[in-house]
């Protein structure tokens, strides 16, 4: 398979997480202002900070097919997109959990 598709593809799981992420934060939203679960607290906005954490981490990846192979140029510049590649959609994803965590939390504490 061409690289340059490779990396065109690997662009699209972040961004998959990313719409995720915004689609739960608006839902959240909607729950809130319809009846405040979360005591008034905007907890849906953590959902919003991780879906933009993983967009930055699919535009870092698009930005790295037009840049050419971004890891040549030094261990630094390696471990920065490694971070940016990796790194970022890893911390969205663990913000998404515990805020799903936190704001869904009352849904399993009710018993019929």
């Amino acid at each position: 398979m061409n690289s340059s598709l490779t990396h065109l593809l690997s662009a699209a799981g972040p961004l998959g997480i990313a719409i995720a992420l915004l689609v739960i934060g608006l839902l959240s939203k909607r729950m809130n202002s319809m009846s405040p679960v979360s005591n008034g607290k905007p907890l849906y906005r953590w959902y919003y900070v991780a879906a933009m954490l993983s967009a930055i981490s699919a535009a870092s990846r698009i930005l790295g097919l037009l840049s050419g192979d971004p890891m040549i140029e030094s261990d630094r510049a390696e471990l920065l997109w490694v971070l940016l590649y990796h790194g970022l959609p890893a911390l969205a994803v663990t913000i998404g959990v515990v805020a799903a965590w936190r704001y869904w939390s009352w849904l399993l504490a009710e018993r019929s």
